[in-house]
């Protein structure tokens, strides 16, 4: 499959009277916005908006998703397919990509482990979010709905407020073009026979009700073990549902921008053969936990890998899927390195992993999600600060006398993220 990205910077985002992009800034009109984000959606009371940029004494919370705008300009599918788009394989044709900003969904989505995004401070050096341009809704929720279908409103505004400023860049030219191809796998092996043949094990948040990730709009606890193109990923065929700890859940950006596809594709051809993209799911029952695991050994097999880079989404619980996809591809034949985090308590010395074994023997680690931090007070909130002991990685003592915050680094939006699309590194 070959994919074009455009890439169209923006440089400032401003409410406006209009919506319209010029000279790399995004004018957009809160009317339109607003009719964009409802839709007629009863569930939502009403959605305002507010621009969060680098640098600001401003924090968002509680955050649900991050989202990039993007536009199919030519080739099969469109934004979010089998959600805001008919079903359709994408991952070919143009995309242009609305570069340096972002979308994102808050509100009082209350208990559901949302996380907080400071843009200055010590807390935005721990998010890549801190260094985007924010656009952010805030939704109340109508009266008397209950909380999964909250969150279900929620989600589907932000992702229609990202496709219609993502629109708003179709008959532009972008300001940067990168081109992403892959082979068919027969096709690849002939055209790299002396490069070891890689693949990337993705797995997916899919432990239950608010533990979601949809593929094609399919609920990923539904799916079995499958291959995608990278560029099916990249191109918006995943999106997050997540309703887990900020600090390493991927929201629907992340999938977006995952840098372990990224990298894989930049190596490509020169270093590696980048077999394929393997998605699997974190099932909580030890059958389908036993299933998918064996699936996934199965298919990296039947592709004849050389090697395997697996990351997780959450831990604890995923941490026996994780171990187990390790486990059962290393007996395989295939090297692996796994991609997590750690919950190795406040003073680092607990156990990191739920699960273990001598076959991870090579591991990336995300960081230590129980880092306690001291964030300052911020001048201005956007949300609201009501359910800030509330969100994972916080508790009753968090707010201090001076209105700052203590807690752990898990509270904060892209901390620890498994796939490595965060700050930390170890030097």
């Amino acid at each position: 499959m070959k994919l074009e990205m455009g890439y169209i910077h923006i440089r400032d985002v401003r409410l406006s009277s209009f919506s319209k992009i010029e000279d790399g800034i995004l004018y957009v009109s809160e009317e339109d916005l607003k009719k964009a984000a409802l839709q007629d959606d009863d569930r939502l009371a009403s959605v305002s908006f507010d621009v969060a940029k680098p640098g600001e004494s401003v924090r968002i919370t509680p955050v649900k998703d991050v989202i990039e705008p993007r536009v199919k300009v030519s080739g099969r599918g469109g934004q979010f397919p089998g959600v805001l788009a008919k079903v359709d394989t994408v991952g070919s044709g143009v995309t242009y990509v609305l570069k340096g900003m972002a979308v994102v969904t808050a509100g009082k989505i209350v208990g559901f482990q949302e996380g907080i995004i400071d843009m200055s401070g010590p807390g935005a050096d721990y998010t890549p979010f801190s260094r985007l341009i924010n656009l952010v809704l805030v939704c109340s929720p109508a009266e008397g709905i209950e909380p999964h279908a909250y969150e279900k409103a929620v989600r589907m505004a932000g992702l229609r407020t990202a496709a219609y400023i993502g629109s708003l860049a179709k008959d532009l030219s972008p300001d940067e073009t990168k081109v992403y191809e892959t082979e068919g796998i027969m096709e690849g092996a002939k055209k790299y026979p002396e490069l070891p043949r890689v693949a990337y094990v993705q797995m997916l948040q899919s432990q239950g009700l608010l533990h979601d990730t949809y593929v094609y709009g399919v609920d990923a606890k539904q799916i079995l073990p499958t291959i995608l193109s990278p560029t099916e990923i990249m191109d918006g065929a995943v999106i997050s549902g997540n309703c887990v700890s900020a600090c390493d859940k991927n929201p629907t950006y992340v999938h977006q921008n995952n840098p372990v596809t990224y990298d894989l594709l930049e190596e490509h051809g020169k270093t590696l053969n980048f077999v394929c993209q393997i998605i699997t799911n974190e099932n909580v029952y030890l059958a389908d936990k036993q299933r998918s695991s064996d699936w996934t050994a199965k298919l990296c097999r039947f592709l004849d890998l050389d090697g395997v880079i697996i990351s997780q989404e959450g831990f604890g619980n995923p941490d026996t899927d994780l171990i187990m996809n390790c486990r059962k591809i290393e007996a395989e034949g295939i090297k692996t390195v796994i991609i997590t985090d750690e919950y190795a308590g406040r003073d680092g010395k607990s156990q990191s992993l739920a699960d273990a074994d001598p076959s991870a023997d090579a591991v990336i680690t995300g960081g230590n999600a129980n880092q306690l931090i001291r964030l300052p007070k911020m001048d201005k909130t956007i949300g609201t600060l009501e359910y800030v002991t509330r969100i994972a990685g916080a508790s009753e003592e968090t707010v201090q006398a001076d209105g700052s915050l203590e807690v752990e680094v898990q509270v904060i939006t892209g901390a620890t993220n498994e796939t490595g699309f965060g700050c930390l590194s170890a030097r």
